[in-house]
């Protein structure tokens, strides 16, 4: 595990000279909330600082405390208390997601991201990044698939409040118009984990039964047209022995029948030996 030395004092800053994080996990603010917040710090103060580092000789980096500092800004401050420790661009990325995802609750996908995001950025192990992320879903499934969702998926999701369980379980469908459906009754009757995954259980072996029975159609209808090829290529080879076959094809309510007329007086010699 990465091992982070702090050197930590606290200064008021100008918030012109803070720039946000890069690195920052949080990617949507609610209103409320922040109204209640500024609110809080108009009649309170801010009770607890922000991070910073240095990243110049009169520029600091945020490394948590957004929320805070919005709602500074709000109520028209012009500084804000912060703690100032030292760290590597390594290590701000991993304060930055660590003290978010302890001090305010994360959306599900953002999470997802910043985990990734830690992965991929400082080549931790997942067990690594979920200890900073302060959870883990190695039972469920990587909590970054989730990530594979779309845009208007993610969107359903968080505004019914559905778990990061539900979100793996859609995973499950691969066709993405198929997944949609199932998302939306989902919602519509307010499944449970439990059931979600019972019920997506239950359309897939359905599906998969549907997909069999029409592969197995087509292999009759296949045989079938097979059938009447051999049928035709018979009817060909004797009219090209000019001998005057005629076939005809009648298609019954639950039937096909296939009638070949040939000439008495054209009647194969070994037919005619046989007769007599």
């Amino acid at each position: 595990m990465p091992k982070i030395k702090k050197r930590r004092r606290v200064t008021d800053v100008p918030i012109v000279r803070i720039r946000p994080c890069p690195t920052q996990p949080r990617r949507s603010y609610d209103e409320e909330e922040m109204n209640s917040l500024a609110m809080s710090i108009r009649q309170n103060g801010l009770i607890q600082p922000v991070i910073v580092r240095r990243v110049s000789s009169s520029e600091y980096e945020l490394i948590a405390g957004e929320r805070r500092l919005r709602a500074c800004v709000m109520c028209g401050r012009k500084k804000i208390p912060c703690i100032v420790i030292s760290c590597s661009d390594d290590e701000a990325r991993i304060l930055s997601f660590e003290e978010n995802t302890k001090r305010a609750d994360l959306n599900i996908f953002e999470r997802a991201q910043g985990i990734a995001e830690l992965i991929g950025a400082l080549g931790l192990t997942k067990r690594e990044a979920e200890y900073f992320s302060g959870g883990s879903y190695g039972d469920k499934g990587e909590i970054t698939d989730i990530l594979q969702l779309d845009e208007t998926e993610r969107r359903l999701i968080l505004r019914s409040h559905l778990s990061v369980d539900h979100a793996l379980a859609l995973l499950k469908i691969s066709d993405r118009h198929e997944r949609r459906m199932i998302l939306s009754e989902i919602i519509e009757y307010n499944l449970n984990v439990s059931q979600t995954e019972g019920y997506i259980k239950s359309f897939l072996e359905k599906t998969a039964l549907e997909k069999l029975k029409d592969r197995r159609r087509k292999g009759v209808i296949k045989d079938v047209r097979l059938f009447e090829n051999t049928i035709s290529k018979a009817v060909s080879a004797l009219i090209s022995s000019d001998i005057d076959a005629e076939q005809r094809v009648y298609y019954n309510e639950d039937s096909v029948e296939y009638v070949i007329t040939i000439p008495k007086e054209r009647r194969c010699p070994v037919n005619e030996i046989s007769a007599a």
